[in-house]
């Protein structure tokens, strides 16, 4: 009795870290540059609404190419989103995702166009100019093919995606493209994981003192839970790019686009 009459309070939950700052999420772009450039707007117009005076943080999830038909269009404007990053207008962190890799990958092996191509490349190609073989093309095409791409494929472009990031921490929060494996720390997540993980991050405890925000699973509706938050809602697809927004309070989801009818 004594023990219900005098249950100790509980103690409200610690509202989660973002180490003082305010930090939009965004997820999988691939090639949709009407998107991007109408979430931009939206967050810039939500942090505004906040009136907070620091720099926020934009953190990119990646997969900014491939399926979508402007690729070579979103490179360029995140090279210029890094050129306004620099003069202090917000911080930008770019992580790699695994379409990004793989297109890295083709500079260097023409063996791995064909894989690229069957989930979306033809399309980052087709933004540079670049017309991908037909049907069961002989290596000799796909080499012709990935020296072209090599021609015209911007140094700059090459420079940007070599420099993105694999993780982004801020306080109770990990930024990846796609999961981390679970029971290990952060330290000891291979790129292969981090950029390619799926169900075995999806459907098991991770483990980490954080929240997880990351992509690359597409989901009708974003999913918010204490393990992890997805963003990725299939742009290219479905019509609508979306982001979070986290400073400390419930996430707050921000979306552009209209959804295609069923």
């Amino acid at each position: 009795m004594f023990k219900t009459l005098f249950r100790p309070k509980q103690q409200p939950r610690r509202a989660p870290s973002t180490e003082g700052h305010v930090l939009y999420a965004v997820g999988d772009v691939h090639g949709r540059l009407d998107l991007l450039d109408g979430l931009i707007a939206r967050m810039t117009e939500d942090y505004q609404a906040l009136g907070r005076s620091e720099p926020p943080v934009l953190i990119m999830l990646g997969d900014y190419i491939d399926r979508g038909a402007q690729s070579a269009q979103v490179i360029d404007r995140l090279i210029a989103l890094q050129g306004q990053a620099r003069e202090g207008r917000f911080i930008l962190r770019a992580l790699m995702g695994n379409h990004e890799e793989t297109l890295l990958h083709f500079l260097e092996d023409p063996q791995a166009g064909p894989s690229w191509v069957e989930y979306g490349g033809g399309q980052t190609l087709d933004s540079y100019g670049v017309r991908p073989p037909v049907g069961r093309a002989e290596p000799e095409a796909w080499e012709q093919t990935r020296q072209a791409f090599r021609a015209v494929f911007p140094p700059e472009h090459e420079a940007f995606l070599r420099q993105l990031e694999l993780v982004v921490s801020y306080g109770d929060y990990v930024f990846v493209h796609a999961g981390v494996r679970p029971g290990l720390p952060l330290e000891r997540q291979t790129a292969a994981d981090l950029l390619w993980i799926r169900n075995d991050f999806l459907d098991h405890p991770h483990g980490l003192k954080a929240t997880v925000v990351h992509g690359h699973t597409p989901v009708e509706d974003v999913y918010v839970g204490r393990q992890r938050i997805n963003v990725d809602t299939g742009a290219y697809a479905t019509g609508v790019l979306t982001a979070v927004r986290l400073d400390g309070g419930e996430p707050s989801i921000i979306q552009f686009g209209k959804a295609r009818a069923a």
